[in-house]
């Protein structure tokens, strides 16, 4: 683990192509520009790459085109399939080099994926990179957008440590926790443990907040209580589920912002296909996968907290 600032001048400091320019990536790649890197970046969003314009960034039309100067590339993409067409072509099997990103880079850049993806994905674009004398590392990150605008998401890394060794001053800038997790694929593996966890803590203190509220408690005590009790969480810390018992959290903003139930939905479903593929039992996150899939054929943009209206249905104006 490192929580290193970046101390690089800016004269040394690599020249970064950022793909991906979502509610995560958007803040992380400011908190770049901020640290004076220079980026060029690439998203399909026109709002997207407009904001990151204003910051500092120059825009690229592909990301190709983004990269081409780059030393380090850096990616922040919804899903396997999305990390596949930019970095393998348009097929994701790695034989459409003519539209495969690392066909176009040269030996020796830095490719950081910063996605959830299934491990296998992870590897199969590692292994493609290391044919092309390119270091990739998968970086999958914790802590939501608050904890990507203010820089202090938590990043789990797979890959070389001569990879990660380049990489942590880079992650420091948007990261204050920066963990090497083991080889290509354990990134990705712990990120998707997480998240498994997360899910069932999420579901779990919705359902314990309900059953107190339907009893006459009122929610912000009955936090309280909990926080300072045996069933304190990080969900009742920093991310409580409830309207109005915390400010600036998505519970109290119509559950808008922060991590989409359609994404944790996902996250969960990596990790039952991990526990399939590698004959673990995971009775708790085959529940909490299961309400999920509930609840995001309605609520799939809100944030995951959202969960709460499984319960309380008058929570989601």
């Amino acid at each position: 683990m490192s929580t290193t600032n970046d101390n690089t001048s800016s004269a040394n400091k690599p020249n970064i192509a950022f793909i991906g320019l979502g509610n995560m990536g958007a803040p992380m790649a400011e908190n770049l520009l901020k640290a004076g890197y220079k980026l060029s970046v690439y998203d399909l969003s026109a709002e997207a790459t407009k904001r990151l314009q204003d910051a500092g960034a120059s825009v690229a039309d592909s990301p190709q085109s983004a990269a081409a100067n780059a030393q380090v590339v850096i990616s922040m993409l919804p899903a396997g399939k999305h990390v596949h067409a930019v970095y393998l072509g348009s097929d994701g099997s790695g034989n459409d080099e003519s539209q495969g990103l690392l066909s176009a880079l040269p030996k020796g850049t830095l490719v950081i994926d910063s996605s959830t993806i299934a491990a296998s994905d992870a590897r199969m674009v590692a292994d493609a990179a290391a044919k092309l004398d390119i270091e990739f590392l998968d970086a999958p990150v914790s802590g939501g957008t608050g904890g990507a605008i203010a820089g202090s998401l938590t990043f789990i890394v797979g890959g070389s440590t001569a990879a990660f060794e380049k990489a942590e001053p880079i992650l420091a800038v948007m990261g204050k926790n920066i963990f090497h997790a083991g080889d290509h694929g354990a990134g990705q593996v712990a990120k998707i443990c997480n998240n498994m966890l997360l899910g069932i803590l999420m579901a779990g203190t919705a359902e314990a907040i309900n059953l107190g509220v339907k009893n006459g408690l009122d929610p912000k005590v009955l936090s309280d209580i909990m926080l300072q009790s045996s069933g304190r969480n990080w969900t009742l810390e920093v991310y409580n589920p409830y309207p109005q018992v915390m400010e600036n959290v998505p519970s109290s903003k119509n559950y808008e912002g922060g991590f989409m139930s359609k994404l944790m939905q996902k996250d969960l479903n990596l990790a039952l296909q991990t526990a399939k593929d590698s004959h673990v039992e995971t009775p708790m996150g085959s529940k909490a996968t299961e309400l999920y899939e509930e609840h995001t054929t309605k609520h799939g943009d809100k944030d995951f907290s959202s969960i709460m209206a499984r319960h309380d249905k008058s929570v989601l104006s």
